[in-house]
């Protein structure tokens, strides 16, 4: 740990909240999957696995073969994996040999699959992904029907255990109209493969933010990302849940139910004191106009510190908010501490999360940079220690 600059902790009590709430909203009989792809939405794959396990979670849910082989080397319990996205022909052999299941969008996926399923000796599992209005990837009409083809002169190498599609924005209520219309044109396909006589297998259509915004949604299984991790997908995702409750409770402002799992923290290295009308750092962009106190912070946009924080952004040090002052280097930050006189080398500074009464919001970090909430959180290498605490 003393080699790093800066650490990530996971509040194990923040995720066993955040899941509490979610299952309440899916309801009982709907199965819950944890997305844990971009490295665990920056959590760490390796640490969030287990600590989801222990939390109770069983399913989950990952982009890759890499990622899947990554949460599979990493489970302490006999979890399940699903792939909603790249595997590779060479990958196939393993995932079918360890029961890992994956999305079928194309038939040259299934006719791989079917091949491997018979090398191996063991059945396929897939998850055939719909087309319905996202036109990204997923089996449509007449491709559709050939799949079903196979499958049904295949049952003992090709077992379909879920159907799916993905919303095209379920975060934002301005794609509530196609959204709407993907949901009927998934109903009709799923009607389609029940009229060949092949099941379904568990249906799922939810992601965090239409599990949120669109109950209905919720069916035999959800794919919780974001909202598991203490985020919203959006803002209007989170209105949304507070205008339902203050329907449903009365007038009152309802708490926020999630909270955050991640905080990222470093240490002041120095500090020194600067004339005023001297420039801090590289270039001419900061111009001390006072005798200021400035202190380097291990931690640059190497580290997924952007730089657009340049004479932008915030940290915390000792409680309090310090200002970014000068351009965000490669491996390190200068902050404003004059207005906290007692800051000194070895203090924490907070980058994310809480320290004393004060926070440092992804939300608030991303509206600096002009970056999502997701691309804020997958920007953090995997190589910044992930520590679990209560």
């Amino acid at each position: 740990m003393m080699l790093h600059s800066s650490r990530i902790e996971l509040s194990e009590s923040a995720l066993r909240k955040n899941l509490r709430f979610l299952r309440g909203a899916i309801g009982e009989g709907t199965r819950f999957v944890s997305v844990v792809k971009g490295n665990a939405y920056g959590h760490g794959i390796r640490t969030f696995v287990p600590l989801a396990e222990r939390c109770g979670v069983r399913h989950f849910a990952v982009s890759s073969a890499a990622e899947a082989l990554l949460a599979f080397e990493s489970r302490t319990a006999d979890s399940t994996i699903m792939i909603m996205g790249f595997v590779g022909n060479e990958a196939l052999d393993w995932a079918v040999g360890n029961g890992v299941s994956f999305y079928v969008f194309d038939l040259d996926r299934l006719d791989a699959a079917l091949r491997t399923a018979r090398d191996v000796g063991q059945p396929a599992r897939v998850h055939l992904e719909l087309e319905t209005g996202l036109n990204r990837t997923g089996l449509a009409d007449a491709e559709l029907d050939a799949a079903l083809d196979l499958i049904l002169s295949n049952p003992e190498h090709l077992r379909v255990e879920g159907v799916c599609t993905h919303f095209a924005g379920a975060e934002s209520m301005a794609n509530s109209f196609r959204i709407q219309a993907q949901q009927q044109r998934f109903a009709v396909l799923c009607d389609r493969i029940r009229g060949r006589g092949l099941s379904c297998g568990r249906r799922h259509t939810a992601c965090s933010a239409a599990a949120i915004a669109y109950p209905d949604a919720v069916m035999d299984m959800v794919r919780i990302g974001i909202a598991q991790y203490g985020f919203w997908p959006s803002t209007e995702t989170r209105m949304q849940y507070m205008v339902r409750q203050m329907d449903a409770h009365g007038s009152a402002r309802p708490a926020d139910p999630l909270r955050r799992v991640m905080r990222w923290s470093s240490t002041i290295m120095s500090v020194k004191e600067v004339s005023p009308g001297d420039y801090v750092g590289y270039g001419t962009s900061y111009l001390t106009t006072r005798r200021q106190r400035v202190a380097a912070v291990p931690v640059g946009y190497f580290h997924g510190f952007a730089r657009t924080m340049s004479n932008l952004g915030h940290v915390l040090v000792r409680g309090r908010r310090a200002p970014v002052a000068g351009t965000v280097n490669m491996n390190m930050t200068m902050v404003d501490v004059t207005d906290i006189p007692d800051a000194q080398k070895g203090d924490e500074v907070v980058l994310i999360g809480n320290q004393r009464k004060a926070q440092i919001t992804v939300s608030s970090f991303s509206d600096m940079t002009r970056f999502l909430n997701y691309e804020v959180l997958v920007r953090l290498p995997s190589e910044i220690p992930r520590i679990v605490v209560k």
